[in-house]
C-alpha cells in the first residue's frame, strides 16, 4: 500500500491534460513506442476529432524512484463544463491531483470549479504550469494567479512543457513524494467503490473500482451493496492500456472486475462491492446523484426500433452515468425517451455516439429545462416538457431554475460579455479584477437562457478568451408562456416551447420563418402559425406547388381557363382538409440554431 499513488489531472479544456498524460505514460515506459499515439488515453474517435476528453480514463504506471518501484494509478479527466460529473467521479477515487494551468492563458473558470471539488475531497494539490515552450507563455503572471488561488509557495509551482517533455520527471518525483498513499485496512471486510463501468459485447459489463478496505481475489463470491446482486469474480485485474488480469488486488488498488453481468441496471456508479461472506456494514459514501440540467426527447426514426433504442441508451448510460432517461410518447413522433443531459455539448455527443456506436437514427426534440408549476389548488408539479403543462386556468405560479454563472474574461471584452448576459435576463452579482487585464464576473441567470447558443456566442464575442462555469442555485418565479406551433391548425407538440413572455413574439416569428424555408412544398397551401393559447402571434404560408392546368388551352374563350382553374381550386381545398404535413428532422434541428 505504501507504494501506491492514485492521482488525477484536473484543468480547463485545452490546457494540455491529455498531452501531459501521454508524456507521463511514455516516461514510465508503460506503452511500447510501437503502440504509442498522441492522446493515447482518448480511445473514442469523437474525442480525437474534437480534441476534447469526454470520458475519464484510468491507467496504471510503474515508476522507479530511489531504487524502489511505485505503482501510479492515473485517472485522466475531461475539462469541459458539460462533463464535470466525470471529474467528480475521478476525484472520489484519488488521493492527489495535478492542477494543470496553461502558461499562455492563465487560470480559467473550469480550473477553479474542478479545484474546489478536489479541495472538498481533501486531495493533495500539485500545481503545474504547462506550455512553457510557447513564445507567448507568461510564467510570472500566471504563477501569481496560482499563488492567489491556492496559497502555495511560489517555488512549489512546477514548470513543464508536456509537448517537449521538459519537467515531466520532476512531476513523477513530486507525485511519489507529495501525494499520500491510500489509507485503508487490508484486514477489514472488502469495500470497493465503483467509479466507472463499460459494456463489452463478449464479456458483459465491466466495472472499474478502487479498493478502500480489504482485498479481492479471482473467483471470490461478491455482491453489489445497493442492488444486492451476487456474482462470481470471474476475472479481476489492473488497467494498463489494455486490461491486465491479476490473481489478487489489495487495499488502495484501482482495477476492474468481470463477472458476466448482462443487465445494465444492475451496475450503479458509486455502488460498493463487498464479499457475500463477511460483508461490510455499510456502503462507501458515494458521490451525489447527478442532476440533469437540460431535457430533450429522443425518438427513433423508424417506430419499430424503439426497443433497440432503449438497449442502446442503457449501454450508453453504463459508460456515462450522467445520462438519465424515462419513456415518453408524442403525438407527432410516436414512442421515445425523455433524456436528461448536463448541457448542449453533452446532448450532441450522446446523439453522435448513438449514431456511431449503435447505428441508431434518432430525432431529437427542442431541448428545454424542467420547471416547477404550482397550481391554484396548491399542488407542486415538475414539468419537463411543454405538453405536460396543466391548463392555463389552473396555473398559479411557474418557477424556472436559476444558475450562478462565473465568467472569466479579458478586460477588453468586459462590456460585450455583460451586455450578452443582461440580454439573457442575467443579473450582475459580482465583478472582481484578478489581474489588471483579467476580470471575473458573476451573474444570476435563468438556465433556459444559456441552453441554446450562450456558450458559442460568449466564445465569439470574446474571441475565444472568455471561460464559463455554472452551478444551479434553485428555482425562482418567472413570467412564462407556452408557445405552440401549428401546421394547418394542428399543434406539433415536439416543437412547442415554454418561453419568457418578453421573448415569445420574436421567437415565434423566427420559428415560423425558419419552418417556411425547411418544410417542403405540398400540393396545397400550408399555414404555419405560432400561438400563445388561442392567440396567433405569427404566421407564414408555404405556397402550394401548382400544376399549370391551363397549358393545354391555346387561344379560345377565357371561360374554359377559368373553369379549369376553379376545378383545381376545389381539389386543393379538399386536399388541405385531409392533407398531412411531413416535418423533416432538419426543422427540429433548425430550432436549436435560431440564434445564428
Amino acid at each position: 500500500m505504501n507504494r501506491i499513488r492514485n492521482f488525477c489531472i484536473i484543468a480547463h479544456i485545452d490546457h494540455g491534460k491529455s498531452t501531459l498524460a501521454d508524456r507521463l505514460i511514455q516516461t514510465t515506459h508503460t506503452i511500447s513506442d510501437r503502440d504509442f499515439q498522441d492522446q493515447v488515453l482518448d480511445d473514442m474517435d469523437l474525442e480525437r476529432e474534437r480534441g476534447i476528453t469526454i470520458k475519464s480514463h484510468a491507467i496504471q504506471m510503474i515508476y522507479e524512484h530511489k531504487g524502489e518501484s511505485y505503482t501510479l494509478n492515473l485517472i485522466d479527466t475531461p475539462g469541459h463544463v458539460d462533463f464535470s460529473y466525470e471529474v467528480s467521479r475521478a476525484i472520489a477515487a484519488c488521493e492527489g491531483a495535478l492542477l494543470v494551468v496553461d502558461a499562455t492563458q492563465g487560470i480559467q473558470a473550469q480550473t477553479i470549479s474542478n479545484l474546489y471539488k478536489a479541495i472538498e475531497c481533501d486531495l493533495t494539490i500539485i500545481p503545474v504550469l504547462n506550455k512553457m515552450d510557447m513564445p507567448s507563455a507568461m510564467p510570472d503572471t500566471v504563477k501569481d494567479q496560482i499563488v492567489d488561488l491556492i496559497g502555495c509557495p511560489r517555488e512549489d509551482i512546477m514548470e513543464v512543457s508536456a509537448k517537449t517533455g521538459v519537467g515531466v520527471d520532476a512531476i513523477l518525483e513530486a507525485i511519489v513524494e507529495k501525494v499520500p498513499a491510500p489509507v485503508g485496512n487490508p484486514a477489514a471486510p472488502l469495500q470497493a467503490l465503483i467509479f466507472d463501468s463499460v459494456f463489452n459485447s463478449f464479456r458483459g459489463i465491466i466495472a472499474y473500482f478502487k479498493i478502500v478496505n480489504g482485498s479481492i481475489a479471482t473467483g471470490d463470491f461478491v455482491k453489489f451493496y445497493n442492488t444486492q446482486k451476487e456474482y462470481n469474480a470471474d476475472e479481476i485485474g489492473v488497467l494498463g492500456l489494455k486490461m491486465i488480469p491479476r490473481k489478487r488486488l489489495e487495499t488502495g488498488d484501482v482495477g476492474y472486475i468481470i463477472s458476466g453481468i448482462k443487465a445494465a441496471r444492475e451496475v450503479k456508479v458509486g455502488d460498493t462491492i463487498t464479499h457475500v461472506e463477511g460483508s461490510c456494514d455499510k456502503a462507501i459514501e458515494g458521490f451525489e446523484e447527478v442532476k440533469p440540467m437540460l431535457f430533450a426527447g429522443i425518438y427513433p426514426v423508424e417506430a419499430d426500433e424503439y426497443e433497440e433504442l432503449r438497449a442502446s441508451i442503457e449501454k450508453l448510460q453504463l459508460n456515462d452515468a450522467s445520462l438519465t432517461f424515462v419513456p415518453e410518447s408524442s403525438a407527432a413522433l410516436g414512442f421515445g425517451f425523455r433524456c436528461g443531459f448536463l448541457g448542449l455539448l453533452h446532448m450532441e455527443i450522446i446523439q453522435e455516439r448513438l449514431d456511431r456506436e449503435f447505428d441508431m437514427d434518432v430525432i431529437t426534440t427542442v431541448p428545454n429545462v424542467s420547471y416547477k408549476v404550482i397550481t391554484t389548488k396548491g399542488e407542486e408539479i415538475d414539468v419537463h416538457n411543454p405538453s405536460g403543462l396543466p391548463e392555463a386556468t389552473s396555473i398559479d405560479i411557474i418557477e424556472e431554475p436559476y444558475i450562478k454563472a462565473q465568467i472569466i474574461t479579458n478586460a477588453d471584452y468586459l462590456g460585450t460579455v455583460i451586455k450578452l448576459c443582461i440580454d439573457k435576463r442575467g443579473v450582475l452579482r459580482n465583478q472582481v479584477f484578478l489581474t489588471t487585464d483579467r476580470v471575473e464576473v458573476s451573474f444570476d441567470m435563468p438556465l433556459a437562457e444559456i441552453v441554446f447558443d450562450f456558450y458559442d456566442r460568449l466564445k465569439s464575442i470574446s474571441k475565444g478568451y472568455a471561460s464559463f462555469d455554472y452551478y444551479q442555485i434553485g428555482y425562482r418565479k418567472a413570467d412564462l408562456v407556452k408557445l405552440d406551433i401549428l401546421l394547418n391548425g394542428e399543434i406539433v407538440d415536439a416543437l412547442s416551447a415554454l418561453i419568457h413572455r418578453g421573448n415569445a413574439y420574436d421567437f415565434g416569428r423566427k420559428i415560423c420563418e425558419k419552418l417556411k424555408e425547411l418544410i417542403p412544398r405540398q400540393q396545397f397551401d400550408i399555414a404555419i402559425q405560432a400561438a400563445i393559447g388561442a392567440k396567433i402571434i405569427a404566421r407564414e404560408t408555404v405556397k402550394a406547388v401548382r400544376k399549370d392546368v391551363t397549358a393545354k388551352c391555346y387561344g379560345g374563350d377565357i371561360t374554359r381557363k377559368r373553369k379549369l382553374l376553379e376545378k383545381q381550386k376545389k381539389g386543393k381545398k379538399r386536399m388541405r382538409q385531409i392533407g398531412n404535413v411531413e416535418v423533416p428532422q432538419s426543422a427540429f434541428l433548425a430550432v436549436l440554431k435560431l440564434g445564428d
